[in-house]
């Protein structure tokens, strides 16, 4: 697959009637072994897409549950060599389920943009989404990715101007990112900022499909999202309860469980 496949994927599955159901993992939690066989259960369970959370020492965007995934990821070893690796140790095992490289620029930059790119895309990576880099400067990690067929994922909130709306649209992005709340991951849910009608605003004038996430964590919050995103994206719900299992078997088993309750809810429509 490749960002603009991902993007068909999602065409796809709105053409079912439904919105994609996005989940997020922290890689190396608990452990750099356990990532791959996470991504199956997920998978398996019905996720439409995965973010994979590249450990990061100072995730500023996310709140405490993702931040501390990520320090015991990082004392795990886990990072964005291992990030690569999960995601190529996934593709051996026969998985397409789009992946989404979800983090900070800095690694990025320290690995080098253009060996990055084409180390993710031969591991298998769909598209890219930087957390703290803003659309006006997104040219530099777009062109490289896009060289390798990796996508771009921005990210807009609910203070996004109109002009830094349009301009995510030249990127052709693989979906836009909307954040449903200023703050960060984890915070309470009370919908998305703007609701329906800046949803579709943002899809006209970007010309993708539109993923809510930040905050949804019950499969009633992600019903209610579904009803007008194309996309709905759950990540500390999922992080907390890898963080509450005490083994892997038991995460991949928790965490399956969640993906399929909120797939049920999503539904149809």
């Amino acid at each position: 697959m490749s960002g603009a496949s991902l993007r068909a994927r999602l065409a796809s599955i709105a053409e079912e009637g439904r919105s994609a159901l996005i989940v997020y993992l922290t890689e190396g939690d608990p452990s750099v072994k356990a990532t791959t066989p996470l991504l199956a259960a997920l998978a398996d369970a019905g996720a439409d897409v995965i973010e994979l959370g590249v450990p990061f020492s100072d995730p500023s965007a996310d709140g405490i549950v993702i931040q501390e995934a990520m320090q015991r990821a990082l004392l795990a070893g886990g990072g964005l060599v291992a990030s690569l690796k999960a995601v190529k140790d996934f593709r051996a095992l026969g998985y397409d389920t789009p992946i989404v490289l979800f983090g900070y620029y800095n690694p990025i930059f320290v690995r080098g943009l253009e060996r990055f790119a084409k180390e993710a895309a031969e591991a298998g990576v769909d598209a890219l989404l930087t957390v703290d880099v803003p659309s006006d400067e997104l040219d530099e990690l777009y062109k490289p990715l896009r060289a390798h067929g990796i996508g771009v994922v921005p990210l807009l909130a609910p203070t996004s101007t109109a002009e830094r709306i349009a301009e995510v649209a030249r990127f052709e992005p693989s979906f836009v990112y909307y954040v449903s709340m200023t703050g960060v991951t984890g915070a309470a849910f009370q919908g998305a900022a703007g609701g329906a009608k800046r949803v579709e605003m943002i899809r006209k004038r970007c010309g993708a499909p539109i993923a809510v996430g930040f905050g949804i964590k019950t499969a009633e919050d992600a019903r209610a999202v579904a009803k007008y995103a194309d996309a709905v994206v759950v990540g500390s719900a999922l992080v907390r309860r890898i963080a509450d299992a005490g083994s892997e078997e038991a995460a991949c088993a928790s965490v399956a469980e969640l993906t399929r309750e909120l797939r049920a809810a999503m539904g149809k429509g």
